[in-house]
């Protein structure tokens, strides 16, 4: 695997974030606990064309029925957790509390609704039904969902503070010291719908989707006393190499010499990737389109043979492809005040 760094310039901001992007098609099947992912033996995942930005995700699908017969199966596609802590700020585009980003999709050029499967978790155990029974929105960015929270009884809300499922956020807004309940709970969402695949015929797919981003005031990678561990995470997670670490020390060096100062924000996408494997064989041709938004941001994500293509974007193209990591991408953006 290899880091990509975008563009010469060293000037870019990077923050440290949450994940925030799409994921792959999967075959699924109705299970007693919700959705399972399944091995298809008969269709193939010909082609796949992705192209990722902060604004918008595309993805374009090409499958191929192998089996003589047609083949009606259930098709999910998973989205990125939404988690809400006290560090990292994500940004989701819409306040649909089940069609977070704007997701639609086209089967052979026809809108194909998805149904959409959701839970509340929170440290392995599904809160999902008692969440729902007290009429909390089980989506955690929502003002409705903190608003609910607010309304429980005394009692509930003491229990869920002292389980850690929320947290009492205080803070003053110009009308003195308020209270308010914050979820801590994890939002698992997938999208699933029926396909049909004729024998011996392909089929496009296209999503299209709005991603929520994961964003940091600050770029962790770029603070002189970042803990080693921490740090090493980061960097292996959106493979930050030698090149990506000395630009961004730079940039510090340029427009935040005085200890604290901040000289990147930082901005993350995530893509689920590997449940592509689940099809027949591997996908045919993979390509990949990054697009950084400026021509003076970096960019890091885990890749190899990328070539640039245009000032902002990068691509890779893969053949018989087995995706066997998720993709996260880092973008670096300059804060010129140097914080």
């Amino acid at each position: 695997m290899k880091r990509i760094l975008a563009g010469a310039a060293a000037l870019a901001v990077l923050a440290s974030g949450a994940s925030g992007a799409r994921a792959n098609d999967s075959v699924a099947e109705m299970g007693a606990g919700g959705l399972v992912f399944v091995h298809t033996p008969d269709i193939r995942m010909e082609s796949e064309d992705l192209f990722i930005s902060e604004q918008k995700v595309e993805v374009r699908y090409s499958y191929l029925n192998m089996s003589d017969q047609r083949r009606t199966v259930e098709v999910a596609f998973p989205m990125p957790d939404v988690t809400i802590d006290e560090d990292t700020a994500i940004t989701l585009p819409s306040q649909d509390p089940y069609n977070l980003m704007n997701f639609t999709t086209l089967a052979d050029g026809r809108p194909a609704p998805a149904k959409v499967e959701q839970h509340a978790v929170f440290k392995g155990r599904d809160r999902t039904a008692e969440l729902r029974s007290l009429g909390v929105p089980l989506a955690p960015h929502l003002e409705s969902t903190v608003a609910a929270l607010d309304r429980l009884p005394k009692a509930v809300g003491q229990r869920f503070v002292a389980q850690g499922l929320v947290v009492v956020d205080e803070y003053d807004a110009g009308k003195g010291m308020e209270h308010h309940l914050s979820p801590r709970w994890t939002l698992k969402t997938t999208y699933h719908w029926t396909q049909v695949f004729e024998p011996h015929r392909r089929i496009e797919i296209i999503h299209r989707y709005t991603p929520a981003v994961g964003a940091s005031v600050m770029a962790y990678l770029s603070w002189p006393h970042g803990e080693a561990r921490e740090v090493r995470k980061e960097r292996a997670q959106y493979c930050a190499d030698d090149g990506f670490m000395a630009a961004l020390r730079k940039g510090v060096a340029e427009r935040a010499p005085k200890d604290g100062g901040i000289a990147w924000s930082q901005t993350t996408i995530s893509y689920i990737l590997t449940t592509g494997a689940n099809w027949r064989d591997p996908i045919g041709r993979f390509r990949l389109v990054v697009d950084k938004g400026a021509p003076q941001n970096l960019v890091s994500f885990c890749g190899e043979n990328v070539r640039q293509i245009s000032p902002t974007t990068f691509e890779m193209v893969k053949t018989n492809f087995v995706p066997r990591r998720n993709l996260d991408i880092l973008i670096a953006k300059p804060v010129l005040n140097g914080g």
